[in-house]
């Protein structure tokens, strides 16, 4: 009885232990609760649409008739169920561009929806794509931007509390946004009420953008702000839609040459690409890019629509770097998507499903070098449960752990998934990858920068019964979500 009795004191004691084992400290700067939303996402759209549409120009000079704006078929339904269909989780509309026009019948201009025959005058166009999003799902988002062709007072700070009351307005009538986003392109020629010329202004001063975002935080505290410079989000640096080979998810934007301050269209953008490794800000890269050769629809440009093949490549190179897609879309002057767009985002939906409909590695016995206090709750089980936040951690002191995957039969794959459990900061600066191949481990792989998502593609396909996982640079101990192997 007594032999009992201390067996079981004993096994009181080493779970009450394993209890204990506390989880790794974080690393860094750690993303907000908006920032984890938005890397969820992994991919939405950016929609141009405006009478800049039927001038069949890339930027309106801010003059164009509101008459010419007339969707006569205009299905906001249409152009979401084929962004859903394509695997996107959510949708920026373009509310207004730099054209001036606003798709939503303001107080702040005449130059607005109200003024065209679309509905006959009655519509509001962002409300019709922001129910559309709502109702299938989608998360909502605008972007109005801060130039403005049209507008007479432009340059003065007039314009700045226009622009502001447009924020409010939007900010205010639409439900809960996923982003306020902002570009750089400020300034220059344009109608301004019949003036038409060109207005300079001091991007980093003009808009007040740090008393202009506090409104943001305020009035939308969920959605994120993207702009060269963040708050939460910042531009990859180029329109191809592709981050670095490593990319960091901190950031900490360097002013130009002469500029005290970096601010949107002021900032080192060649330095966006790659990030900085602890950077003063969790500021991941958004990859934004169109689906045609331009942001609006142009007809001459129906054969430019890119293949399911390059948005695949995209994906790998955006979302398989921690960063976001943003893919542009242009409705044409049916208000509808073009067919051609239509089918490409449907196949690029298809291909993503296909690829990573099987993961092999739900499949695979784990073996991992070390375990943080031998405690299962930091063990490899958390790497296949579909879980961001649950996780494989090592001991403070075990910073190059290996894991290795071994199955009963031969596998082929040529993609492997990694994610950290980014609640804990990006930790780990580079791994390779091996398979066992003619009874020796051979390197098939590698990466650098994990954080939120990093897709290992690659060279070639690659048959075995073992691969094994190596951390080969981390400052500290690992905080590993997750491993996805896949073949395609």
């Amino acid at each position: 009885m007594k032999k009992i009795i201390s067996l079981l004191w004993i096994a009181a004691f080493l779970v009450s232990a394993s209890a204990q084992v506390s989880a790794p400290l974080p690393y860094g700067v750690l993303p907000s609760e908006r920032q984890l939303k938005w890397h969820e996402m992994d991919m939405y759209v950016l929609v141009h649409f405006t009478p800049t549409t039927f001038e069949d120009k890339e930027w309106g000079f801010g003059d164009a008739n509101p008459s010419i704006f007339n969707p006569t078929q205009f299905d906001a339904g249409q152009i979401i169920k084929a962004v859903k269909s394509g695997g996107f989780k959510g949708l920026i509309l373009v509310s207004k561009h730099h054209d001036g026009f606003a798709l939503w019948p303001t107080a702040t201009t005449t130059y607005n929806i109200s003024k065209s025959p679309w509905r006959n005058g009655k519509g509001d166009m962002v409300k019709e794509f922001e129910q559309a999003c709502r109702n299938n799902g989608l998360r909502f988002g605008v972007y109005c931007s801060p130039w403005d062709r049209n507008n007479p007072v432009y340059g003065t700070y007039d314009y700045i509390r226009i622009y502001r009351d447009q924020l409010k307005e939007l900010y205010s009538r639409y439900g809960t946004l996923f982003m306020s986003w902002h570009d750089g392109a400020n300034g220059g020629d344009g109608y301004y009420g019949g003036a038409k010329e060109s207005r300079k202004i001091d991007r980093t001063t003009y808009y007040g953008w740090d008393t202009t975002w506090v409104m943001t935080r305020k009035m939308q505290p969920d959605a994120s702000i993207f702009s060269d410079v963040g708050w939460d989000v910042r531009w990859v640096g180029n329109e191809r839609g592709e981050a670095g080979e490593t990319s960091w998810a901190t950031n900490t934007p360097v002013p130009l040459e002469g500029k005290e301050k970096a601010g949107p269209g002021e900032v080192r953008d060649d330095l966006n690409p790659t990030g900085t490794r602890n950077g003063k800000y969790w500021m991941p890269a958004e990859c934004d890019v169109p689906l045609r050769k331009g942001w609006f629809f142009h007809p001459a440009e129906n054969g430019t629509v890119k293949s399911p093949e390059k948005l695949f490549d995209l994906y790998l190179k955006s979302v398989g770097r921690g960063a976001c897609l943003d893919l542009g879309i242009a409705p044409d002057t049916r208000g509808l998507l073009h067919e051609n767009d239509v089918k490409a985002l449907g196949d690029f939906g298809i291909l993503l499903k296909k690829t990573f409909a099987a993961d092999l590695a739900k499949t695979a016995a784990f073996k991992a070098s070390n375990i943080r206090g031998n405690n299962k709750d930091f063990g490899v089980k958390q790497l296949t449960d579909d879980n961001r936040y649950s996780y494989w951690a090592t001991d403070d002191a075990v910073k190059n752990p290996e894991l290795i995957l071994e199955w009963k039969t031969l596998q082929s794959f040529n993609l492997v998934r990694l994610r950290e459990n980014i609640k804990l900061g990006q930790r780990i600066e580079a791994v390779e990858l091996d398979a066992w191949l003619d009874g020796a481990w051979v390197k098939v792989g590698g990466a650098t920068s994990i954080g939120a998502c990093r897709i290992i593609q690659l060279d070639k396909k690659v048959t075995t019964t073992k691969c094994r996982l190596r951390v080969t640079q981390s400052p500290v101990c690992v905080a590993l979500s997750e491993i996805g192997i896949f073949n395609r």
